[in-house]
């Protein structure tokens, strides 16, 4: 005869099962969750380059970075799952003029953590690579081919529009780099440094123009970054010490995070969310940037900077991700699709 407790376990282990599963499908990860990989793998990237130059430990950019793979693998699963599970609410986000650009985060993020997984599982990391360099090409050439077709918002022209192709371009250089491609590096970079260039005049325009909605202010996170990324970008696909041009980005970057400070009282009528990661992105590359120049030579005002960036970095970096462990704990991080 069956064994009745037994029995009753198995069967009360399955109900758990299946309600984990109802949960996950029921899970609706939002592709903006992807930033936090940016953030994270960004300041592990800042440690490593620390640890280079004899100031700091190496394990801790390594820990952050396996961190941000993490993140990223889980938020991977879960939007999966959404497309699995919930695929018309994914398609209505494609489809709206605001957001839908959000969406190239996943292949971005996945190249970031490819980097940062590279020193360890090589292989792995390199198909993470190809597999987010494909993505980004094809969401960059998607996502521009529907602004040349016009017919657009005023309102909906935001600082999202940077991601698909100039945020995407300068990773992709980046990735290209870490893996011994820079001719190929070049190419992105080029493709993201005149997208920006494209983009900055209509995204300023638009932001002199009319003031952005109190819920979209955290994409101004996203206007920091690509000077700041431009610089990390152009010192990965070149050689040497960094000439004019990389100095020029970082001043400008430099630029765009005085007017961030000036802003802050007006961003945090925002109130708090899981968006603020959209600031990470910039502000882990820029204290990047500094040490990146210091690295190749360059001393002066980017040398004396480097470290207290850094330091700037790692308290913001740190504090947008403990407001957002305490949304974790508090059950109030992953929105939940009503039963």
């Amino acid at each position: 005869m069956p064994d009745v407790a037994s029995t009753a376990g198995e069967r009360e282990n399955s109900v758990e099962l299946r309600r984990e599963f109802a949960w996950l499908r029921r899970t609706r990860v939002p592709a903006t969750f992807f930033g936090m990989v940016l953030g994270l793998c960004g300041l592990g990237n800042g440690w490593r380059a620390v640890a280079r130059l004899g100031l700091a430990p190496a394990w801790i950019g390594e820990a952050l970075s396996a961190l941000g793979v993490a993140v990223w693998a889980a938020w991977l699963v879960f939007y999966a799952a959404r497309w699995l599970n919930d695929r018309d609410t994914v398609l209505v986000e494609a489809r709206d003029p605001t957001s839908s650009f959000f969406a190239s985060l996943a292949p971005v993020a996945t190249m970031i953590a490819s980097v940062g997984l590279a020193p360890h599982w090589p292989d792995i990391a390199w198909m993470m690579a190809m597999a987010g360099l494909v993505g980004t090409t094809l969401f960059a050439v998607w996502g521009v081919g529907g602004l040349w077709m016009g017919d657009r918002a005023f309102e909906a022209t935001t600082p999202i529009l940077y991601m698909p192709t100039a945020g995407g371009g300068f990773v992709a250089a980046i990735t290209c780099a870490a893996f011994g491609m820079k001719e190929l590096g070049l190419l992105f970079f080029g493709a993201g440094l005149l997208s920006w260039l494209t983009l900055e005049s209509v995204v300023i325009h638009r932001l002199i123009l009319r003031t952005l909605p109190v819920p979209l202010r955290a994409s101004l996170g996203l206007h920091l970054a690509p000077p700041a990324v431009a610089c990390v970008a152009y010192l990965a696909v070149t050689d040497g010490p960094p000439d004019r041009l990389a100095q020029i980005l970082f001043g400008y970057a430099l630029l765009h995070a005085l007017v961030m400070v000036r802003l802050v009282p007006w961003l945090r009528q925002q109130p708090f969310s899981p968006a603020a990661w959209a600031y990470t992105f910039g502000v882990s590359a820029l204290p990047l940037a500094a040490l990146r120049l210091t690295e190749r030579g360059l001393a002066g005002p980017s040398a004396s900077l480097a470290i207290p960036l850094f330091v700037a970095a790692n308290l913001i970096i740190g504090w947008i991700a403990l407001r957002t462990l305490g949304l974790l704990l508090r059950g109030k991080l992953l929105p939940v699709r009503p039963l």
